[in-house]
């Protein structure tokens, strides 16, 4: 490798980090592309298991995605960027998995005759009322997303088709695709955030 080929590989990367600042969504691929396997190796071995070493990795290019307008190229490359946002996602979730199996262990404790992933069932007289009222709030959301990343939240959730599938499918970079279902799945999260996740909080 030429003495300019780590200069050309650094200014590449930075020129897709500005455009992913300027609200470029295909600027994210060609960096998944390059350091994808990096960030899963780097996420493994943080957190041991293969599906959420890649989880990691794909929270790790979505929060690049939207730190990309901070990103300041006098404080490092891309790579040690990147890497340091995967470490970081890696950390939370082996902290939020502990959380997770101590309240697990603790409900169990506490109701040792009882499953805690199985109730009593018991009929709730505003239930269909509520089941409309989450299936508004979705629609909403849904019609929310960017045209590109519903297209492919949808091709993903309501046919079934994997990333490899829809990325043939759309004729786009893999890395595209799981960056647009990431975003869009975040925006989804963010949008139902107050009806499915704070209930009770």
């Amino acid at each position: 490798m030429s003495d300019g080929a780590p200069h050309s590989v650094s200014a590449a990367d930075f020129a897709l980090v500005a455009r992913a600042a300027a609200g470029d969504q295909r600027a994210i691929g060609p960096l998944y592309d390059r350091y994808g396997a990096v960030l899963y190796a780097v996420a493994y071995r943080i957190v041991g298991q293969a599906a959420d070493a890649e989880e990691v990795v794909a929270d790790a290019f979505a929060q690049a995605w939207r730190d990309a307008p901070r990103f300041d190229a006098g404080r490092g490359s891309v790579a040690g960027w990147l890497t340091m946002i995967a470490r970081s996602r890696a950390l939370d979730l082996v902290r939020a998995r502990t959380r997770r199996d101590r309240i697990t262990a603790s409900a169990a404790a506490d109701r040792p005759e009882h499953s805690p992933a199985m109730g009593d069932f018991r009929p709730d007289p505003a239930g269909a009322l509520e089941h409309a009222e989450r299936r508004r709030e979705v629609r909403q959301a849904l019609a929310s997303l960017s045209a590109p990343q519903r297209e492919a939240i949808e091709l993903a959730y309501f046919e079934g088709l994997s990333q490899s599938e829809i990325a043939e499918r759309l004729q786009e970079p893999l890395g595209t695709v799981k960056t647009r279902v990431r975003l869009g799945m975040q925006k989804l999260r963010e949008c139902l955030r107050p009806f499915y996740f704070e209930r009770g909080q």
